[in-house]
């Protein structure tokens, strides 16, 4: 089975190269911009009208912290599911013998959506995440991994979430998609890692690059399991 990962699109979707013979496509959030949830509304709804679209048989979507519209349900579950794509928002699904996982939330980190304390991640991945699962689909990066930026004063930090990290460490799913974290100046974190210490592969999936919207950085990543 094929899989195009991709993720951070914010508008930008039609500039993808839509690969060939993919059996799944998975959008990991942020299809949006606006923190405004009425003007976010439209971009999300055209987003819906190209996502619909694709030659793909099987579409997932999983909301990210700036699809505001979709928290504050001016954007239903329903209007994906009619437009034939899976909403996965701590959800489960099975497609073709492939377990998927999906959940929209991250650490706080200014005034977005889906959006949780870092300390009360811990229980809340250990109760959501199932112990048995061959894909998790989060918005955010786990720490460490494909999440580097710089903060405020000019130094380099990983800006992912611990708890998430630990999770996915303690039952190793074959593969963890997100986005979140663009690729930013001379840092690449878009692509695809695995640890030496983990049997996990690990997907960002952003496709545009911080201070250069408009043009793509990346076409996502093409995963085979």
């Amino acid at each position: 089975m094929k899989i195009w990962h991709i993720s951070d699109t914010h508008t930008y979707h039609d500039l993808l190269v839509i690969p060939d013979s993919i059996d799944i496509v998975i959008h990991s959030g942020d299809c949006s911009n606006p923190r405004d949830p009425y003007n976010n509304e439209p971009e999300v709804r055209d987003f819906i009208d190209w996502y619909k679209e694709l030659p793909i048989k099987h579409k997932v979507y999983v909301a990210g912290n700036h699809d505001t519209s979709i928290e504050k349900k001016l954007v239903l579950k329903k209007d994906f599911t009619d437009a034939g794509i899976i909403y996965l928002e701590d959800d489960l699904v099975k497609i073709e013998d492939v377990l998927i996982y999906g959940s929209p939330y991250t650490p706080n980190f200014g005034n977005w959506s889906f959006m949780k304390d870092r300390v009360k991640l811990e229980r809340y991945w250990k109760n959501a995440i199932p112990d048995y699962v061959d894909i998790i689909v989060t918005h955010g990066p786990p720490k460490g991994i494909l999440d580097k930026s710089y903060d405020r004063n000019n130094n380099m930090e990983s800006c992912g979430d611990k708890s998430l990290l630990n999770r996915i460490l303690e039952i190793e799913p074959a593969y963890v998609l997100f986005g979140h974290i663009h690729n930013h100046k001379e840092i690449v974190n878009a692509g695809l890692l695995k640890l030496s210490t983990c049997n996990t592969w690990f997907s960002n999936g952003s496709v545009v690059t911080d201070g250069k919207f408009g043009k793509l950085s990346s076409n996502g990543n093409i995963i085979e399991i």
